[in-house]
């Protein structure tokens, strides 16, 4: 049995952390006056704890009249507060939380599935090794984006804001901008949204983070794809979260099988990536979109959806986002602008109804007080610009034959396998039978390359076979040299065993 993580904060013992996951879920109401809680042997074994932390955690609530005791039965819970509190997506300004979690003596399996306390961003310390050939940056090629263009906007937003640098925005995010995307998201999108019900982020993991610290407390669980983007799980495991993997195919997910953990576990949250997925480049279907927010509402579980490159399509554009099905307040969508226009400005749209928005208004204020307003404002002018639709459409073509390119020079070796994305930034390769991604990030690492390995994306940590490349960061040719040294490291590590 592995040990759960020991509390980080100095003096909380493990006990009171269990107390506190009971208290929590009590007030959701996931349990309601006069129902019977698990035993103190069902939850220990749910929790991989021992039977007297669970008991000393139903004792405190017994003390201060949250349960009684039916002998020979069990705890039930008491009548009144806490568990009259509303249970929807509402009740995010009582769980208003940036609790850590620790972990000590975890084997790594263990760790991969629960909050290890200490912070730490996998993908960022990738990303950090400077080499000559980077697949592991999802980024697009500066060369590719507009720069004179760029250029040529700064100096008209500082004459038409010359006070520009003198003022704060506000800390939802300027209106200007957020009546802009607005009417830009009901436009191509369809969705119905308001500037009142979009916030502005420096970027779309600080949206990820801001959702975790409200929304997230120690112990609970969370729904993620398998494989998914490793920087959400890291952000999700600092906060103390289970993480529950759903496998995402081809054709989404097995919705009997969301049902299923939604049903029995009650996740708080459920983080997707269903447009161009990130690693895989799958495309979650609209049917099984409009069934998540189904499934969202019949169990209380919020919907976080990243669409990162939802404007980056080669052929067809995605299916309407998961967010234009919802109309109870069950999803909240991330939504970056500046990816494919200006990555340095960090502009992510989040789009919420009220009751989401007011604790996130109040977790962005403590966070930054608000994004930069130069950052907002030169992202407004060059986002309204006439010139932003035929970038996009260049981008694209350049995009598609750079993934072509990749896909050759893979296919010149033997044994790689990858998914054919039809947007976005990244491959999802299957490795040659018999080598894994640790040899050959060592390897790579020394001759100058990088990747993302399939292990720090998956959430069990044992997609040892698989790694993310990405075409979108350097040019044809660098792209042909730098698969073509992958290839060859590869085979030379099959002849060394």
């Amino acid at each position: 049995m592995n040990p759960m993580p020991k509390p980080a904060e100095p003096g909380k013992v493990l006990y009171t952390q269990v107390y506190d996951y009971l208290l929590d879920r009590i007030r959701r109401g996931d349990w309601k006056a006069h129902d019977k809680l698990p035993s103190v042997r069902a939850l220990a074994g749910e929790l991989q704890l021992h039977r007297l932390t669970v008991f000393r955690a139903y004792g405190l609530l017994k003390e201060h009249g949250i349960v009684y005791v039916k002998e020979k039965s069990g705890y039930y819970v008491s009548e009144g507060k806490p568990h009259d509190e509303p249970a929807g997506p509402e009740e995010a300004r009582t769980a208003f939380s940036i609790l850590p979690a620790a972990g000590a003596g975890e084997n790594a399996r263990a760790a991969t599935r629960r909050g290890s306390g200490r912070l730490q961003n996998a993908l960022s310390e990738i990303h950090r090794i400077p080499v000559l050939y980077s697949f592991s940056q999802a980024l697009i090629d500066p060369n590719l984006l507009p720069n004179l263009f760029l250029s040529d906007h700064v100096k008209q937003v500082f004459d038409r804001y010359p006070k520009l640098l003198g003022t704060y925005s506000s800390v939802q995010g300027d209106e200007e901008l957020r009546e802009l995307l607005c009417a830009d998201l009901q436009r191509k999108d369809k969705l119905q949204v308001s500037s009142d019900e979009l916030l502005i982020t420096t970027g779309g993991q600080q949206a990820i983070d801001l959702l975790a610290g409200v929304f997230l407390r120690p112990m609970d669980y969370v729904l993620v794809e398998r494989p998914t983007y490793s920087s959400a799980l890291d952000c999700f495991r600092q906060r103390g979260a289970r993480l529950m993997p759903v496998e995402i195919r081809k054709d989404g997910y097995d919705l009997d099988l969301v049902e299923a953990y939604m049903k029995r576990h009650k996740p708080r949250m459920f983080y997707t990536n269903p447009t161009f997925h990130n690693p895989t480049g799958y495309t979650v279907p609209a049917t099984q979109r409009k069934q998540l927010v189904e499934l969202a509402e019949r169990y209380g579980c919020l919907i976080v959806e990243d669409d990162t490159v939802h404007d980056v399509y080669f052929d067809e554009p995605p299916p309407p986002p998961i967010y234009s099905y919802d109309t109870e307040g069950w999803v909240v969508y991330l939504r970056s602008f500046s990816k494919y226009l200006a990555p340095g400005l960090r502009i992510c749209a989040v789009a919420a109804r009220s009751a989401v928005m007011a604790p996130l208004l109040t977790a962005k204020s403590l966070a930054d007080n608000g994004t930069p307003l130069v950052n907002q404002k030169l992202f407004q002018h060059c986002f309204e610009s006439v010139r932003l639709q035929l970038h996009l459409e260049k981008l694209r073509t350049a995009l598609q034959i750079r993934r072509d390119v990749m896909e050759r020079a893979l296919a010149a070796g033997t044994g790689w396998q990858c998914y054919r994305p039809q947007g976005g930034l990244n491959l999802w390769v299957r490795l040659p039978d018999g080598l894994h991604d640790d040899r050959l990030m060592t390897e790579s690492v020394r001759r100058g390359l990088t990747f993302v390995p399939g292990t720090i994306c998956d959430p069990l940590g044992e997609m040892n076979g698989w790694i993310r490349l990405s075409y979108s960061f350097m040019n044809e040719a660098r792209i042909r040299e730098g698969v073509h040294l992958l290839v060859r490291l590869a085979e030379e590590l099959a002849h060394s065993e």
